[in-house]
């Protein structure tokens, strides 16, 4: 039984027996069987996440609907956007989060359940001190909760500085808020189109004010099933190895695969990644040359040529 339903079985929280109720973050295996799925929206602004409650016939959005009458938060890796979505919600999830809360509103007891824990928030705290809204990084915008936030990512800078001038069309696969793409719009006056394709809408919505070439276009995509409206000539990335609190390097060899079948049969994949993942099997694997172009003692920088299946 998971920690939602065991609390709601128990009576350590209720909920109305009427009005809608969301569920804020969730990620796209999170169990909901315990809650009435004619009364359910999920909110997620996670791409995957998204299709995955879609495809499970639970509706879905990217914002709160208006007056809940209950809302569910799932406290995620990024404790500053989890802080976002319980002052937007006034309800809860974590531990020192739930430290912070009990210093602020009237919180139920916590219940241990799942490596978790569920407890209550009274509706109405004042949480607003938690709101602290978007931020400057050196001229970008940000948000709270998004890779990155608080300062440009030394991997993605690394990886700017090496690239090449680029020419034809390229894509940017989780381009975050946008700064490895204004990198390479502005050092690639030839090239011709950019898409940024990226998972989290807050990200995505920063890189639309961080981005203003026109030659960039932005899909609020998961980087495994989007394809282009046309093969390739370039692919940078800076690929994400987390899925949820968990590390993945798988995540980073499926970002690599896709790409592969995005190019044109002479098409290259620059990518930078921190030096201990191992990406190089799967590199060789999708790619006929291989070369590691930059790097340091912390990230290794390549450039894949010829993929081996091409789009």
């Amino acid at each position: 039984m998971g920690r939602l339903a065991y609390a709601l079985e128990i009576g350590a929280i209720t909920l109305p027996e009427t009005g809608t109720i969301a569920v804020v973050s969730p990620p796209g295996d999170f169990d909901l069987s315990a809650l009435p799925r004619d009364r359910l929206v999920v909110v997620t602004r996670i791409k995957p996440d998204h299709d995955d409650f879609l495809g499970r016939g639970i509706a879905t959005d990217v914002i709160l609907p208006e007056a809940p009458a209950a809302v569910v938060v799932v406290a995620g890796r990024a404790k500053e956007r989890t802080r976002e979505d319980l002052a937007m919600a006034a309800l809860t999830g974590a531990d020192s989060l739930y430290r912070d809360l009990k210093k602020a509103a009237e919180v139920t007891p916590a219940v241990a359940k799942a490596h978790g824990k569920v407890f209550g928030v009274s509706r109405g705290a004042d949480l607003t001190d938690w709101l602290t809204g978007p931020r400057d990084v050196e001229g970008f915008r940000t948000v709270p909760g998004v890779f990155s936030a608080d300062g440009i990512d030394p991997a993605s800078r690394l990886l700017a500085d090496a690239l090449p001038l680029l020419k034809g069309s390229a894509a940017d696969l989780g381009a975050g808020w946008g700064y490895l793409a204004h990198r390479v719009l502005a050092a690639s006056p030839d090239l011709a189109a950019l898409h940024l394709v990226e998972a989290d809408a807050d990200a995505l919505a920063c890189a639309r004010d961080n981005v203003t070439d026109p030659r960039a276009a932005f899909h609020w995509e998961d980087v495994r099933r989007w394809k282009p409206p046309a093969p390739l000539d370039a692919v940078v990335m800076n690929p994400p190895f987390h899925t949820g609190r968990k590390a993945d390097p798988e995540l980073g060899r499926q970002f690599i695969r896709a790409a592969a079948q995005m190019l044109t049969p002479k098409g290259s994949l620059w990518l930078v990644a921190n030096r201990h993942l191992p990406y190089e099997t799967t590199l060789k694997e999708s790619f006929r040359e291989l070369r590691e172009v930059g790097g340091n003692a912390a990230f290794k920088v390549f450039e894949a040529r010829r993929p081996r299946t091409a789009a």
